[in-house]
């Protein structure tokens, strides 16, 4: 079976309320600033999802600031840009018996819930 993990950034205090809100059960917890994503991880979830650009944090500071909102990027530019900054990865990234999760929305923790009960 493989390990539940939850990518997070241990300075987002989203990510650590969501954390916190999980206790109780097992995790591997991987610091995004840390241990960046790896390829092969991401382009698992980026089969699971769609796209890189669904997996991309839009809300990220140095999105504006490279002015990367304002371009037409490539798939492959949106995940060369994940793999060369952690901040670009949407998170938290939770895996569950295989299956993936992403972002804090309350629909998704509820659907991880779901998925550990």
């Amino acid at each position: 079976m493989q390990n539940n993990k939850i990518y997070h950034l241990s300075s987002c205090s989203t990510c650590q309320r969501i954390i916190k809100e999980l206790e109780g059960n097992e995790f591997e917890l991987i610091d995004i600033k840390k241990k960046h994503i790896d390829e092969d991880t991401l382009d698992q979830l980026k089969d699971e999802h769609g796209s890189y650009e669904s997996l991309f944090n839009k809300r990220a500071m140095k999105y504006r600031a490279m002015e990367l909102n304002k371009k037409d990027l490539s798939e492959n530019e949106w995940k060369q840009h994940i793999l060369n900054e952690y901040t670009f990865l949407k998170r938290p990234v939770i895996i569950v018996k295989g299956r993936s999760y992403l972002g804090n929305s309350k629909k998704t923790i509820a659907a991880v819930k779901d998925a550990l009960s």
